[in-house]
């Protein structure tokens, strides 16, 4: 199941970015499909990681909620930047990451990253070493609320 489903993808990926579809072009980009997927078989990478095809279903209700807050967290970025007396206080903190699995730590590192004005710089373990532009945006992290979201969106409680 999880061969098919990235033989689908990654024909799908290649028509979008091809943008042609003349008979002969389609043939082989599906060829080249499924060639990727008999090498990334035989090297054995094609597993929960690698292809997470088990979170679709909650990536419909977690990436809605992720943009919503990078829209968030962008107008509030704005708002400080063109401030007058600019009121940054940049901040270091640690944050400790609740998911069990290593998608789930780097999707909690890359959704802190995505949010405009904090930033993962380090991960150690389930330990996420963050910077933030101001020292509510760490406070914010530190309160749980996205760790809790992506740890709901890996399929913990």
């Amino acid at each position: 199941m999880r061969q098919v489903s990235l033989g689908i993808m990654l024909f799908a990926f290649w028509l979008a970015l091809s943008g042609h579809y003349t008979p002969f072009l389609i043939i082989i980009g599906a060829a080249c499909s499924v060639l990727c997927v008999v090498v990334a078989a035989r090297l054995g990478i094609i597993d929960s990681e690698g292809h997470p095809i088990h979170l679709l279903g909650r990536a419909l209700t977690y990436f809605p909620w992720l943009i919503w807050e990078i829209v968030k967290s962008a107008w509030a970025v704005t708002k400080i930047i063109l401030h007058p007396r600019l009121p940054i206080s940049p901040t270091m903190t640690v944050v400790d990451a609740s998911q069990r699995t290593t998608v789930g730590i780097v999707t909690f590192g890359n959704s802190i990253t995505l949010t405009p004005g904090t930033i993962t710089t380090d991960i150690k373990g389930n330990r996420l070493t963050v910077h933030a532009l101001v020292r509510e945006g760490a406070l914010d992290l530190e309160a749980g609320g996205m760790d809790a979201r992506v740890k709901q969106f890996e399929g913990g409680a």
